[in-house]
């Protein structure tokens, strides 16, 4: 049974930060192309940040500059470092790992808020 597991949300105010941890457990993490998504209320999911399995990355232009996704395949872990935070951030943060066909999975979410 394949699990990611997201942590690190919280209630921030603007300016500040958070990281964001999904722990995975699947075999061959290393092959996974890995993402974090977000849904705020009313709104449609939309992919935040993205890294490959060689850690070619790309961003939402709505993030680039303020936040930063890596991996860590010994950990089998995915991070989002986000800064500088603002209120248009507030949603509900997804892990997704991305292996093929009928190799993609999703966390359950977390919670970011960021508000004054």
């Amino acid at each position: 049974q394949v699990q990611l597991v997201e942590s690190g949300g919280g209630l921030v105010q603007p300016g500040e930060s958070l990281r964001l941890s999904c722990a995975a457990s699947i075999n061959i993490f290393s092959i996974y192309v890995l993402g974090w998504y977000r849904q705020a209320p009313g709104k449609q999911r939309e992919l935040v940040a993205a890294i490959s399995n060689g850690g070619t990355t790309n961003y939402a232009d709505s993030v680039k500059g303020r936040f930063t996704i890596s991996r860590d395949n010994a950990k089998k872990t995915v991070y989002l470092q986000m800064n500088s935070l603002k209120p248009e951030d507030t949603a509900i943060y997804y892990c997704n790992a991305h292996g093929g066909i009928s190799r993609d999975y999703w966390g359950q979410g977390t919670q970011v808020t960021v508000s004054s």
